[in-house]
């Protein structure tokens, strides 16, 4: 069984908006549905898992009426850090249950079909799967110099979601304690001295935090 955590948890604060940026509307429909229904219509058998903050989820079921949006999903309570919302979107999988679980960002609507179909069929083979993207700016590493220096950007990558994984490997990765070096869902599976494979991303699949990035999704409507 394929299972999808969706985390949403902003705030809008750097959006400008008082409506959390998940539930702003790109095009006539809010960005959060436009991530569920992505994942829905890549695999309409595909079990979606919605992490919100327990006070959004009543102006969510709203949303989900005013626009008439049916795409079944459990709703489940989000907590102070990623990775409490990943942990608890995590506890509403069966512990016996097998197959693959993602843990996708909720503003991340443009994630192409296929980079969701490389990272279940990876972390199938794997274990684990990211995709990414190369850097293509000039990266200069800030040290105890005033001035830092520049490093290869071919040395690193762009780390998107969704990042998928084994569902036993990743319940058992989140028994941890918590981490300052947990960024992502992939550096708690690291942790336990596993690697993650990492698959070709997509360009479009941005995260929209500011309304810059608004724009830019009105574009690839």
């Amino acid at each position: 069984m394929d299972y999808i955590i969706i985390v949403a948890g902003g705030k809008g604060l750097r959006m400008g908006s008082d409506v959390p940026k998940q539930f702003l509307p790109v095009k006539g429909m809010p960005v959060l549905m436009r991530t569920i229904s992505r994942f829905h219509e890549c695999n309409p058998s595909m079990q979606i898992i919605l992490v919100l903050p327990h006070h959004q989820q009543q102006y969510w079921h709203d949303l989900c009426s005013q626009y008439a949006f049916g795409i079944a999903h459990t709703v489940v309570d989000g907590g102070d850090t990623r990775f409490a919302s990943s942990r608890n979107g995590l506890a509403a999988i069966p512990d016996d249950a097998t197959g693959t679980v993602g843990i996708h960002d909720g503003v991340r609507p443009f994630v192409a079909a296929e980079v969701i179909s490389r990272c279940y069929d990876a972390a199938r083979t794997h274990g684990a799967a990211i995709p990414v993207m190369p850097v293509t700016d000039t990266l200069r590493h800030i040290d105890s110099t005033t001035t830092g220096h520049n490093v290869l950007r071919t040395d690193y990558r762009i780390v998107q979601t969704p990042q998928v994984f084994d569902i036993a490997l990743l319940k058992r990765a989140f028994t941890q304690p918590f981490r300052e070096e947990f960024t992502d869902d992939a550096s708690v599976v690291e942790a336990m001295g596993c690697s993650v494979e990492m698959v070709e991303g997509n360009r479009e699949n941005i995260k929209i935090t500011t309304p810059f990035d608004l724009k830019i999704a009105e574009t690839l409507c």
